[in-house]
């Protein structure tokens, strides 16, 4: 096994890059000048942009250590969270990023007040701050801390945190979301080539798929499990991982921020269906180079990596690459760091100021920019200080879950009865939020309580004793749907209960069989290759092909 030891050339490698992005995003400053320039890119991104950004902000240091190491532990079926991603990215682009399109917003609550009223936008709004700094920009910082502190032990975790949030904010204060796009589509360019260089390398270290095949239980090489599976039941996938993903991805401030800055509606679908394309490679890239690491570095001969399974990934890096090489593959974890924190950062940013500065105090245009740039610098901070603060979870997976699994449900709940059903009134996304929040609130306090079990992965001894005297188990995966139908009914209720909204009100922003006859005849003037339908098709195909070869 080897020893984490950096070459001058890798340090090299690693500092060059380091003030090359943070030159990028400071030289994009020059034309900022708007409320939508530093906010939305001036809403002139184009696909290929909006494609890097979005895979280099959903792809961390964590998931690049993450799932070689889930893969070394459990199999392949960790990736079930990244064809599902494409599959989510497929429905939005259909059912839901036309509205927000349309409506020319800044944020997603600004869609909620649009649809529904102004206190579900600051519900939500809130809601998602929240989450951004405690959950995205803090989990990013301390999965970026945890990889500093496996390469560098003597590292304080306080210190790795401040240094990557500065780092990262520095340029995200200046330059907005032109900034953390570009500076996004340098970075997922590294990730890509950094994972490809080490799958290609550990492939060629195991010899052939045969030796795979023969090492390998037929379970660990399936992608979809049984439904008794501990960690992740094939129903599952429909009720938690769709759900859970349909937030990530259609809802959250920080993921769709730069496709609403796209430069029009085909951009903006192109650009979400690349990046559901750059998601399924991930298997290839980064999930199987765990699978070749349990050849290569047998469990029961290497009881180091079986005890800490997320040295797996640094291992295969120092263990199969040159000097210098090993340093821009190093320099891809950096990447995946700072992409991430940019972009949650940038997009609290925007949440505060345009959903409650701008709202409550009328400021011109010039001056939202100064005052998104102090609430990025202040939630910079905020999340550094509180980042450390995660070690006392069980481990960040346990952490990312239960605020997620627990928060997000009642918010698809409103978006799905908003877009789908015209019967939906102003006032019922606010009560569907508070009964959501409030079941979810329940669940939780059985949970603490051990009245009842939110299972995360196998059972534990001390669960397993509750278990045989009653206490009752369910799946996190099976928690999201469940709230889910609890918020859509008190929608419903609340909907029924008042006069239905104006038809000419809700047309707009409503999903309708003639929306997408309108919307036909307007594809059937586009080159067939430019379709969005058909570029859907063929990602289906793509995952079909996939998950029937790892059966």
């Amino acid at each position: 096994m080897p020893t984490f030891a950096f070459s001058w050339l890798d340090l090299v490698v690693v500092f060059l890059y380091v003030v090359f992005i943070v030159w990028l995003g400071l030289y994009l400053v020059r034309r900022m000048q708007t409320a939508d320039d530093y906010f939305l890119a001036g809403r002139s991104l184009t696909w290929w942009l909006i494609g890097f950004s979005l895979f280099a902000s959903n792809v961390s240091s964590s998931t690049l250590l993450g799932l070689a190491s889930s893969a070394y532990g459990t199999g392949i079926a960790v990736y079930n969270y990244e064809w599902m991603a494409t599959l989510v990215l497929i429905f939005f682009v259909v059912f839901i990023l036309p509205f927000y399109l349309r409506t020319r917003v800044y944020t997603i609550p600004e869609f909620l007040e649009r649809r529904f009223d102004g206190r579900a936008r600051l519900y939500f709004s809130g809601l998602l701050i929240v989450l951004n700094i405690l959950v995205d920009t803090a989990g990013a910082l301390y999965a970026g801390a945890l990889v500093l502190k496996i390469l560098y032990p003597e590292v304080p975790i306080w210190m790795a945190v401040g240094l990557l949030g500065f780092l990262a904010g520095l340029y995200t204060v200046a330059g907005g979301l032109k900034a953390v796009v570009y500076t996004d589509a340098v970075q997922a360019v590294l990730l890509l080539l950094g994972a490809l260089l080490v799958a290609v390398l550990s492939f060629q270290a195991v010899g052939s798929w045969e030796v795979v095949t023969q090492r390998v239980p037929v379970r660990d090489l399936s992608i979809i499990l049984p439904a008794d599976d501990p960690v992740l039941p094939w129903p599952g996938l429909v009720t938690g991982v769709f759900l859970l993903g349909f937030y990530f991805w259609c809802t959250n401030q920080f993921m769709v921020q730069r496709v609403l800055g796209a430069r029009d509606l085909n951009h903006g679908r192109w650009g979400s269906l690349f990046a559901g394309l750059l998601k399924l490679p991930v298997l290839f890239i980064m999930v199987l180079p765990g699978i070749f690491a349990r050849i290569l570095y047998p469990p029961e001969q290497f009881p180091m990596l079986a005890a800490n399974t997320d040295l797996i990934y640094p291992t295969l890096l120092f263990d199969l690459l040159p000097v210098g090489i090993r340093g821009l593959v190093i320099t891809a974890l950096v990447a995946a760091i700072m992409s991430s924190v940019d972009s949650t950062l940038n997009s609290a940013s925007t949440l505060v100021t345009m959903d409650f500065i701008r709202r409550f105090k009328q400021r011109d245009s010039h001056a939202l920019v100064g005052t998104g740039r102090w609430v990025t610098a202040v939630f910079m901070a905020l999340a550094i200080l509180w980042a450390p603060q995660i070690v006392r979870f069980p481990n960040l997976w346990t952490y990312l879950q239960a605020m997620l699994a627990y928060l997000s449900p009642p918010v698809v709940a409103c978006f799905l009865m908003g877009i789908f059903w015209k019967r939906a009134t102003r006032g019922s996304a606010f009560v569907g939020l508070l009964v959501g929040h409030l079941a979810a609130a329940v669940f939780l306090v059985l949970n603490l309580t051990d009245r009842l079990i939110i299972q995360t992965g196998p059972l534990t001894a001390e669960q397993q004793a509750l278990v045989a005297a009653g206490v009752p188990v369910l799946h996190f995966l099976y928690l999201p749907p469940i709230l889910l139908v609890i918020s859509k009914i008190a929608i419903a209720v609340a909907s029924l209960l008042q006069p239905p909204p104006p038809p000419e009100v809700v047309k707009e922003l409503t999903w309708s069989p003639e929306f997408f006859r309108q919307e036909s005849r307007e594809l059937a003037d586009l080159p067939w290759y430019k379709n969005y339908r058909l570029q859907a098709l063929g990602l289906l195909l793509l995952i079909a092909w996939i998950l029937i070869w790892f059966r």
